[in-house]
């Protein structure tokens, strides 16, 4: 038994920005501050990450989980609006088509991704992607991305009682951070080149697979061994 996990930001689909804008208006309604995320790096890291850089940023105690928590709750209720509107927004090539294979195969599929769970939701909502994913973890789980691929696994022996080991896991993400929380456990890693990086900067990470995108579906089932 197999379980496959996916990045969803640049992986499954692009939001048009909705993400960022919601985080800036969030930012800016409880802080005051405009284009606070401007020249900060969001590529794979985890939401409550991501915030923690913006308050550090603005000397706004960072460390303050009460600041964390209330951006948390303005961006889900902004991001609301955002997906809505955003132009642009796509699910990203064979995406679709390889989920539906997928779902034909013994395999575990879920997510791994540094969204918030209900920030998760909301993106793949938009794009009638939810209901491929009956578990995953998320940056709701823990601020830190190499620890989530445990939390997952765990999900799956809870919801399921089906034990799944490390090294039987495929993480599926765009950007070098979801290449190293693969590896710091043993799982595959398997970079596309859908998102902010090119296949020559994702080329020098050491993923073990890697795709300018994933529409050849059974080029990439045969390459991971999905049966």
């Amino acid at each position: 038994m197999k379980a496959i996990l996916f990045d969803i930001d640049g992986t499954l689909i692009d939001s048009g920005g909705a993400g960022t804008r919601a985080l800036t208006r969030a930012f800016e309604d409880i802080f005051g501050i405009g284009d606070a995320f401007n020249d900060i790096s969001m590529a794979g890291k985890t939401d409550p990450q991501i915030m923690r850089d913006a308050l550090w940023r603005y000397q706004i105690a960072s460390n303050d989980d009460n600041h964390v928590d209330l951006l948390k709750l303005r961006y889900i209720d902004f991001l609301k609006e955002e997906i809505k509107i955003s132009n642009g927004r796509r699910i990203m090539p064979g995406i679709r088509e390889l989920l539906d294979h997928l779902g034909e195969l013994n395999v575990q599929v879920g997510l791994l991704t540094g969204n918030l769970e209900d920030g998760a939701t909301i993106k793949l909502d938009a794009f009638g992607l939810s209901g491929y994913f009956s578990f995953g973890a998320f940056g709701s789980d823990d601020e830190d991305r190499n620890r989530l691929l445990p939390i997952a696994v765990e999900r799956i022996k809870q919801n399921r009682d089906i034990s799944i080991r490390p090294e039987d896991v495929i993480v599926i993400g765009d950007t070098p951070l979801d290449a190293e929380c693969a590896k710091v456990h043993g799982a595959v890693s398997v970079l596309v080149a859908t998102g902010p990086y090119d296949l020559e900067t994702l080329n020098g990470i050491g993923a073990d697979f890697l795709y300018s995108d994933l529409s050849d579906t059974d080029s990439l089932i045969r390459s991971l061994e999905i049966f």
